[in-house]
């Protein structure tokens, strides 16, 4: 029997959904963005920097700890030593998924110590996932609409 698709598991949560070809994120009915990085030293600092940016236009402020926890789901993937990874961001209902992708097929340790980090880190939720892909690395952040600073000034 097949897995359900997560958007039937967990309504209303911007989780991956799979595409037709295993492993390969889609995300459905909210507003998203993803990019592919080389898999360089560079590479988790740029995430960061495209994901904030990304959500910072969206008018929502950055989530406590944004930084730490896309560095350590990009640097995770990158160390899986493959040529490029793909960092994918959304949002809806007050949450931000982060998950980045290795595209490097890997037999990996469980990543429980990883698992164990975002969660200390403050995410919501947490998963891995090793597909025909690569392995696939995900935490859900709450987010909230940013103060605009005019309206800041006036409190």
């Amino acid at each position: 029997m097949p897995d359900r698709p997560r958007s039937e598991l967990i309504k209303n949560l911007p989780v991956p959904q799979r595409g037709r070809r295993t492993g390969h994120p889609v995300m459905r009915n909210r507003r998203g963005a993803s990019w592919t990085l080389e898999a360089a030293p560079w590479a988790p600092r740029k995430a960061h920097e495209m994901v904030e940016a990304r959500l910072t236009g969206w008018g929502l402020a950055v989530p406590d700890r944004l930084e730490e926890v896309v560095r350590l789901l990009a640097g995770t993937v990158v160390a899986d030593g493959g040529r490029r990874i793909s960092v994918h961001v959304a949002e809806q209902n007050g949450l931000a998924l982060v998950l980045c992708l290795s595209h490097q097929h890997v037999v990996a340790a469980e990543a429980t110590d990883v698992l164990n980090a975002l969660r200390k880190l403050g995410t919501d939720s947490c998963g891995t996932e090793m597909t025909s892909e690569g392995r696939q690395l995900w935490a859900l952040l709450p987010v909230r609409a940013s103060v605009p600073a005019a309206a800041r000034h006036t409190a």
